[in-house]
């Protein structure tokens, strides 16, 4: 009996493989135990195809989670809140993000100090300079809504949210609970954006947690 023989892949259809391969290598042997050899017996193919895309380990590492980070993108929220949307905005991050940072903790300590890199560089590469464009969205809608003072809204103060996310998850290796995400949005996220008191006039949202009810 003939059988088929196997499809052939190409173009994005067999990058993604070879990435695939070489993240699930990570996870299981770590950057230490990472060969291109592996990758190339994961994925079902040889080493020369892995060459031809990146020159070694260290491309092909860096390409991995690149990769990984851009597939799991986090959706925009738009419920109509600054609060609402920072919490759901949040709570997606966390879940997405907490199942990436053991490998990435790893890495930390290997291939960012072998290559010189850091995870600023890589995230960079993954989102074009744009982590922040859902908060930068969400801002915006809220500037419009007039539930922020935009003057009050620095650089700094812009990623402070997902800033304090990514350092709780570096930390713990794990993601956030409600109590953690809702205490940052609350007491220090809201807190520096809300137009201070006697700043002009401001119709405070019925999600707010500073009013009595």
């Amino acid at each position: 009996m003939n059988l088929p023989a196997a499809r052939r892949r190409r173009g994005k259809e067999l990058e993604d493989a070879l990435l695939h391969a070489a993240w699930a290598e990570l996870q299981e042997n770590g950057y230490a135990g990472f060969t291109l050899e592996a990758v190339a017996e994961r994925a079902g193919t040889s080493r020369p195809v892995l060459y031809r895309r990146w020159a070694g380990k260290d491309e092909l590492v860096g390409a991995a989670i690149v990769h990984e980070l851009s597939r799991d993108r986090v959706t925009v929220p738009d419920t109509g809140s600054l609060r609402e949307d920072t919490l759901e905005l949040l709570r997606r991050a966390s879940e997405t993000r907490g199942r990436l940072v053991p490998v990435l903790s790893v890495l930390i300590g290997s291939y960012f100090s072998s290559t010189g890199t850091t995870f600023a560089d890589v995230q960079e590469r993954a989102f074009g300079g744009r982590a922040s464009t859902a908060m930068d969205e969400i801002l915006e809608r809220a500037t419009t809504r007039g539930e922020i003072d935009p003057a009050r809204v620095t650089p700094r103060v812009r990623t402070v949210a997902i800033d304090l996310m990514r350092h709780h998850l570096f930390l713990t290796f794990k993601p956030l609970s409600d109590s953690d995400i809702v205490g940052i949005v609350d007491e220090i996220f809201l807190p520096l954006v809300r137009p201070l008191a006697g700043s002009g006039d401001r119709t405070p949202s019925v999600d707010d947690p500073t009013i009595g009810g």
